[in-house]
């Protein structure tokens, strides 16, 4: 008897439809951050001014999530929630957080998967600046900096792997968060809008051919430049001749508003993740440029980029953030 109501147990329960229990997926090495609806991803926007509170971190030897090779002048950064880091789209850009000692001037650098909006993760160094380490956590003050000084032109990094099939550019020394790249082989043909991936490179998944290249990059402002003579060189960081604005070399011009295109999902592996949100003793191994604030520079390869100052804005296809 107790052999056929199991038989009849098994049999109803087929019928039914139930299925045996899964197994509990093994968790991941590192938290994911929640992900937030589309609409609610957006950086700092300028003229608000943010309230929340500080904390601070120290490096432990990864990059970032922007994917700067370096850190900024002084190690003035920080790191922002997925909410306000927007895939992206605040890397870059600058914040004055004001603390109970002062206020400090930092660069999105990083992300705080960890970190609810409001929350901003400084760099140790800037936490310095703005109240007594010792108190961990401050509640602050924030706002965007609008069109900060630049310390230098433009440079560019074609990401590793890249070729003539595929093509990845992480743009540094904008000053303001960027809202579109597009790129074009030679000094003739269309421009290609690349789309930008969340480690802050900017991709065209299939290619933009051999090189040299002019890349036109506008910024969330409306300043736009052209810079000319980028070689396909992966890996080697290098400086054009043309600031982002208020340079006399190469030249910015208004670009009209467009509406935002999609991303295209990038194969290339993210940056590895911060590893905490709390001090740690490790010491970092970014170095800091030898500049003064604001903008990060990084370092230029032997020969420089010929700039291209835009007199008019081109015909062709425009990719947004």
């Amino acid at each position: 008897m107790v052999v056929v109501a199991t038989l009849l147990g098994l049999t109803l329960a087929l019928r039914s439809g139930a299925a045996p229990a899964c197994a509990a997926p093994i968790p991941s090495q590192h938290a994911a951050a929640p992900l937030a609806p589309a609409a609610l991803l957006a950086p700092p926007a300028a003229g608000t001014v943010g309230k929340g509170k500080a904390t601070f971190y120290d490096s432990t030897g990864t990059d970032g999530n922007c994917s700067y090779p370096t850190a900024p002048a002084a190690r003035l950064y920080v790191a922002l929630g997925p909410d306000e880091y927007a895939d992206g789209a605040a890397c870059g850009g600058y914040l004055d957080v004001t603390g109970p000692k002062g206020t400090v001037r930092v660069m999105v650098a990083d992300q705080c998967p960890e970190c609810a909006p409001g929350h901003l993760d400084l760099s140790r160094e800037a936490f310095t600046r703005i109240a007594d380490p010792v108190r961990g956590v401050v509640d602050v003050s924030y706002r965007l900096v609008v069109d900060p000084p630049l310390t230098g032109p433009l440079t560019f990094r074609i990401k590793e792997g890249a070729s003539q099939w595929w093509f990845a550019v992480l743009v540094a020394g904008h000053g303001n968060p960027l809202r579109a790249v597009e790129v074009r082989h030679g000094s003739s043909g269309n421009w290609r809008a690349a789309s930008r991936q969340s480690y802050n490179y900017w991709l065209i998944d299939s290619g933009a051919g051999p090189g040299p290249f002019q890349i036109r990059v506008t910024d969330t402002r409306g300043h736009r430049v052209t810079a000319a003579g980028i070689r396909m060189t992966p890996g080697q960081v290098q400086r054009s001749t043309v600031r982002m604005y208020g340079g006399t070399s190469g030249g910015s011009t208004p670009a009209p508003t467009a509406s935002a295109a999609p991303r295209t999902p990038s194969s290339s592996p993210k940056p590895t993740a911060r590893a905490s949100a709390r001090p740690s003793p490790s010491p970092s191994t970014l170095a800091p440029v030898d500049v003064s604030a604001s903008p990060a520079v990084i370092g230029a390869p032997d020969g420089e980029a010929v700039a291209l100052a835009s007199s008019s804005p081109d015909a062709g296809p425009r990719g947004c953030a």
